[in-house]
């Protein structure tokens, strides 16, 4: 895919569609008005008769207008005026792009009115069109025997129009926007394979092979008998009821500085989460191939930091497992040593995420990390508090976490604040162990952000709760790429400060 900026008249650019907005009380935009000069008013005549109400997300595919080069027009619905802003943007631009897609189309320029500059300026102007475009492009990477159907003949996109002042920021935002698409791509893909294909030893070849592609990505990965010689009880306890081996899976970014210290980002990979003797219930237990989403979406930024050779310093720690009911599995009420030296008295198998992040965090100490973030699909409780819009956000360094949210704002993947505070800490308390790995139902994804903070003093750390966005059920179900665009952000502002 090839994205760059246009400046000329839209009606004589040489694409094979323009995309203009029409507002729902039928007002044309500037560029729409121009296209409607051009072809003797055809514009205004469609809308008098009411052949497009201009209603968001709503599509028309014009062709062979008098007056332009390009050979097709797409209307896309703005909604109404009065409302008029970068989500309704983003759906009339996702719709449109989506719209072509299902055409022969091969380049189209896009010519949305935008939104005023404080809300979305020329930068991110360039990093959605290219965002959105990768994931109207995106093909679910399934195993069905049938053909497969063709991909989408777009494969050239413009955004305008530019001013000649703009077009450095605007390039600058497609530049990333097509890195970020990309990455968005490889935890998709990663999160859609099933859990017989995407074990922890294949997480552990992607990262290898993400690391032949990239000169500045270096790969470490620790099996089981390394992982007994880091004491990591918590992570195997988990792990042995699996006939599948467990990975620890080290992927660095080396952009910058030698003395420079690092952001380290630390993910959940738990390739099938059955509930192990705590065994979920059987409806949708499918969709917990995704429960190593955290793990995919770290995969995901170390690609990101590479391709567009971020000058930072990145870590990628993965923990990498499968949650399963053997009779060699982890059983309710036994005590297990974490790397730290704390015992855990485990209360619940299905509460394994946490026994995984913590002695991968614990691990990320030797990097001497500036910062830490975890990102794992920890609780359902957290979809019960914040549903499926936003992220949870909790750690023990505000500034930190401040961070992440204002990313998630700029980003348009959203995360949202939880306290952690030192009362949920007290429902961890247990009679055999330093701590139990659950505190009760009460502020479920709270207490397992405490049970982490366990394992975090000393360093500035955040965790990102992702179980309600990081994929959707239902008949488009689906890996969401979320929060991978949040992470770019995140490191692309670290990398500039």
């Amino acid at each position: 895919m090839r994205f760059e900026t246009w400046s000329k008249s839209i009606t004589t650019l040489d694409v094979d569609c323009v995309i203009v907005g029409v507002f729902e009380d039928g007002e044309l935009t500037a560029e729409a008005r121009l296209i409607d000069r051009a072809s003797g008013g055809r514009l205004a005549k469609l809308l008098a008769r009411g052949d497009f109400p201009g209603r968001l997300g709503e599509t028309l595919l014009l062709a062979d207008l008098p007056g332009l080069t390009a050979q097709r027009v797409l209307l896309s619905g703005l909604g109404a005026r009065k409302s008029f802003g970068r989500k309704p943007w983003r759906k009339a631009c996702t719709a449109a792009i989506a719209a072509l897609t299902r055409t022969g189309v091969k380049s189209a320029a896009v010519a949305l009115e935008r939104p005023n500059a404080d809300v979305l300026d020329d930068y991110y102007f360039g990093r959605a069109v290219a965002e959105l475009t990768g994931a109207a492009l995106y093909r679910v990477n399934d195993l069905k025997s049938g053909k497969k159907p063709k991909p989408a003949a777009l494969a050239q996109v413009l955004a305008g129009p530019v001013a000649g002042s703009a077009a450095r920021a605007v390039a600058r935002g497609l530049a990333h926007g097509s890195a970020i698409a990309q990455a968005s791509a490889v935890q998709r893909d990663l999160g859609n394979l099933p859990g017989n294909i995407c074990t922890p030893r294949y997480l552990a070849e992607q990262a290898r092979a993400l690391a032949r592609r990239h000169r500045s990505l270096t790969v470490r990965v620790l099996e089981e008998p390394a992982l007994r010689r880091e004491k990591m009880g918590c992570l195997l306890a988990v792990a042995q009821g699996s006939n599948e081996p467990p990975r620890l899976i080290v992927l660095e970014h080396k952009g910058g500085g030698r003395a420079e210290a690092p952001v380290v980002l630390v993910g959940k990979g738990v390739t099938f989460d059955s509930g192990g003797i705590s065994l979920k219930p059987g409806a949708e237990m499918d969709e917990m191939k995704y429960d190593m989403s955290g793990a995919a979406a770290v995969l995901a930024a170390l690609s990101f930091a590479a391709a567009v050779k971020l000058p930072l310093n990145v870590v990628g720690i993965v923990g990498a497992v499968e949650n399963m009911p053997d009779g060699k599995a982890v059983k309710p009420g036994d005590i297990v040593t974490s790397a730290s030296g704390q015992t855990v008295e485990i209360l619940n198998t299905d509460a394994e995420g946490r026994l995984v992040l913590c002695d991968a965090l614990y691990y990320a100490r030797r990097f001497k990390p500036a910062a830490v973030v975890d990102l794992a699909t920890l609780t359902g409780a957290c979809v019960i508090a914040l549903g499926h819009h936003h992220s949870g956000a909790l750690g023990n360094d505000e500034t930190l976490v401040r961070e992440l949210i204002d990313a998630g704002v700029r980003a348009d993947d959203r995360a949202w604040p939880l306290p952690l505070t030192e009362e949920y800490t007290e429902q961890l308390k247990s009679n055999f162990a330093d701590f139990a790995n659950i505190g009760g139902r009460d502020g479920g994804a709270i207490t397992a952000a405490a049970f982490l903070a366990k394992f975090t003093q000393g360093m500035s750390w955040a965790h990102l709760d992702i179980a309600g966005v990081a994929w959707q059920g239902g008949a488009h179900k689906g890996s969401t790429g979320r929060p991978t665009p949040l992470l770019a952000d995140f490191l692309l502002r670290r990398a500039r400060a």
